[in-house]
């Protein structure tokens, strides 16, 4: 006697499962093994096979007396008594035409297999549809991101047909339903398989899933409805606004079909770095040289600053490495009040050459330290 089949193990489903998690689980195994969706002949081999398989428990546990049967004499049923080879006669001329009251849409079992490759024509929308997004980037000058500033980009995008005024129709022509499809946008085929008759679903050729048919279409766009144009957009940027941010402008991107809105536009900032300074959200840093006569004595330096350059007082005595914080001189606070701060760190400028002045002067003051300064005798070449 053949082994049992379970039927419920089969589509993934417990013993009292309603009609209902049947459906759901049968077409979703469906989908997934159908040949149609497999990638090599081998896959396709397997897949046949399983598929027939889950046909054959889906018809038996659909059906109320059939589903009794099993549950109370397995799949042999032959030895039960109840004859033929199989539930309902089940054989490998089954006809999988409906597949027990459910429509499948092979496009929709393709794209759920390959995403969207197949299924997106079908599920065309016949009504509004938004236009996409355009993302673009603009190039600053760190002063620029700073303290704001308005510049022109150039974008090419969709625009609706001025023409057509969007229908894709040529003016005075006329848009009519599709005699192919009747307006559904879909056609249903019937297929011949090795496992018998298979009815699917395809997006009609003729309107490419919209229903619609324009008798003469519009010589500008082709019976488009769109166009690319070039433009000229103005942009204000904002003061303070930093490296990689965005700016959004509503209804600068794409046009929207059969009425829908306008994408948006996305311009992303490519803030250039400064010769001096570098930033930390608004605050900026530098590097001073400064002498070490100041450095040791103290007074005022010139210190740079995104305006131009500043004086400011050091004290005696400021060695390498001292840091020192100059408030409401760094980035303005985007969309808000104040500045960051500039925070600038001193290094001791030495002197590459000395006259002999002023060597004097250093073996002189070194000594008032008890250091010995022994320094090289300058030759002809120094």
């Amino acid at each position: 006697m053949a082994e049992s089949k379970d039927y419920y193990s089969i589509l993934g489903v417990s013993k009292d499962a309603t009609a209902d998690d049947l459906k759901r689980a049968y077409r979703k195994l469906a989908k997934q093994y159908h040949p149609d969706a497999q990638h090599t002949e081998e896959d396709k081999k397997k897949a046949e096979a399983k598929f027939k398989e889950i046909n054959e428990a889906y018809s038996v546990l659909s059906d109320e007396n059939k589903r009794a049967q099993y549950d109370r004499f397995g799949s042999n049923f032959e030895q039960a008594g109840f004859g033929g080879s199989g539930f309902g006669g089940y054989s490998n001329a089954y006809d999988f035409s409906g597949f027990g009251g459910i429509d499948f849409d092979l496009e929709d079992i393709l794209g759920s297999v390959f995403g969207g490759g197949f299924g997106s024509s079908s599920k065309k929308s016949q009504g509004p549809t938004r236009g996409a997004d355009i993302r673009t980037n603009m190039s600053l000058k760190f002063e620029e991101a700073a303290f704001g500033v308005k510049k022109e980009i150039s974008i090419t995008r969709n625009e609706k047909c001025d023409s057509c005024n969007g229908s894709g129709a040529k003016p005075g022509s006329r848009i009519i339903t599709c005699d192919k499809c009747g307006g559904r946008g879909k056609i249903q085929m019937t297929q011949n398989t090795i496992m018998g008759a298979f009815s699917t679903v395809k997006t009609c050729d003729k309107c490419n899933g919209t229903g619609k048919v324009i008798e003469t279409p519009c010589e500008k766009c082709s019976g488009k409805g769109i166009v690319r144009k070039s433009r000229k957009i103005e942009i204000n940027v904002p003061a303070g606004i930093d490296d990689g941010q965005a700016i959004s402008l509503r209804g600068e991107g794409d046009a929207g079909k059969k009425g829908g809105p306008n994408g948006d536009l996305y311009v992303v900032m490519k803030v250039a770095p400064h010769k001096y300074f570098k930033r930390n959200g608004f605050d900026i840093s530098a590097n001073v040289r400064v002498p070490f006569t100041k450095m040791a004595l103290g007074g005022d330096i010139k210190i740079p600053t995104l305006e131009g350059e500043m004086e400011f007082n050091i004290p005696e005595g400021t060695t390498t490495g001292t840091k020192f914080r100059v408030k409401d001189q760094g980035i303005p606070i985007l969309n808000g009040k104040g500045r960051g701060n500039l925070e600038f760190t001193v290094d001791v400028d030495v002197p590459k050459k000395l006259t002999d002045k002023q060597r004097e002067i250093l073996i002189e003051f070194a000594k008032t330290f008890g250091e010995e300064v022994n320094p090289k005798k300058r030759g002809i070449f120094w």
